[in-house]
């Protein structure tokens, strides 16, 4: 098979990229402000970061030694101010020196993943069925998932992790179809969609793999337990002042997004409480009300960008400080 490859500028368009840049200005302008891309991506986001705020340095943190490469290739003329790390997100305040000024953390499959068609990710492609984002790692691939889950285990990744409608029947065939013949390519996988998910809700509800493609990435990348834990993580590792801006592409994401900043922002005082103390003031200040969403003028350049929802959070006082 033929992999898609080439330049990160030339592969990837940042997503919302002005209304991040504008959100994270007030801590990028301090002087030697640290930068965290917490999913560093193919760069994008990080580059416009350099390019715009001249005194600032950027630490890029990936599990994908793939999109580090590329990335390290389209940022290499910003020298020592940028620095990119191989680790997951949930080790975000492992690799930090100091606290951080501004954090990005731009969630879910990226562009690299989806487009180099021998990773397993797309269902546009018959491909073998990995879906590891860190293919360094020796954790389980989709097809090990596909081939080793119990019928119940698999209903239930797809319906919680793809809130896909039809998990029972899905599962049911999965299993049925792997006594005849382990499960190893995207292709047959899609095949066996189509025939399982009813013609009316494939029409209405687009490509029937889409769901399923999700879940199992979800499954193998262990990622909403994973953003559970790197949330809090990352709200920990700003400094006062410091802003942290989220990118979600499904509400699976968005809702724990919104839980995390929602507790983060909220005041500890008991209720009926008539004078709030200090001490129960809360650390953090919601920036976006609500999510921001995409423009239509970028829903017509990156029609990928369609699901995605922002939310950026300020830190407004020190840990268990009471000014």
């Amino acid at each position: 098979m033929e992999m898609s490859r080439g330049l990160a500028a030339d592969r990837h368009v940042p997503v919302m990229l002005t209304e991040i840049l504008d959100a994270l200005a007030p801590s990028l302008a301090r002087s030697g402000a640290l930068y965290v891309d917490a999913t560093l991506g193919m760069g994008g986001h990080t580059e416009a970061v350099l390019e715009r705020f001249g005194e600032a340095r950027a630490i890029g943190i990936d599990r994908d030694t793939e999109a580090l490469r590329l990335a390290g290739e389209r940022l290499a003329r910003f020298g020592d101010r940028f620095e990119g790390v191989h680790a997951v997100n949930t080790e975000v305040a492992d690799v930090l020196p100091r606290p951080a000024d501004a954090m990005l953390f731009d969630l879910g499959v990226s562009s690299l993943q989806l487009d180099e068609l021998d990773r397993g990710f797309s269902y546009r492609a018959d491909a073998p069925l990995d879906m590891r984002m860190d293919q360094t790692s020796d954790g389980p691939t989709a097809a090990d998932v596909l081939n080793t889950a119990s019928q119940d285990e698999l209903e239930r990744i797809l319906k919680t992790y793809g809130e896909e409608r039809f998990a029972r029947k899905i599962a049911h065939a999965v299993v049925k179809e792997r006594e005849k013949q382990p499960w190893t390519t995207s292709g047959r996988l899609v095949e066996m969609l189509r025939s399982v998910i009813p013609l009316a809700s494939q029409r209405q509800s687009g490509h029937p793999a889409k769901r399923t493609f999700q879940a199992l990435r979800i499954e193998v990348n262990d990622e909403l337990r994973g953003w559970e834990q790197a949330v809090t993580s990352a709200l920990d590792s700003l400094a006062v002042g410091g802003r942290l801006a989220v990118l979600s592409f499904h509400s699976l994401e968005d809702r724990i997004t919104k839980r995390a900043f929602a507790t983060a922002s909220a005041s500890t005082a008991p209720p009926g409480l008539p004078v709030e103390l200090p001490e129960h003031r809360p650390e953090f200040a919601l920036v976006t009300r609500g999510a921001a969403v995409p423009s239509e003028d970028e829903l017509e350049r990156n029609p990928r960008s369609a699901s995605v929802r922002l939310r950026v959070i300020e830190r407004t006082r020190a840990k268990g400080s009471q000014s």
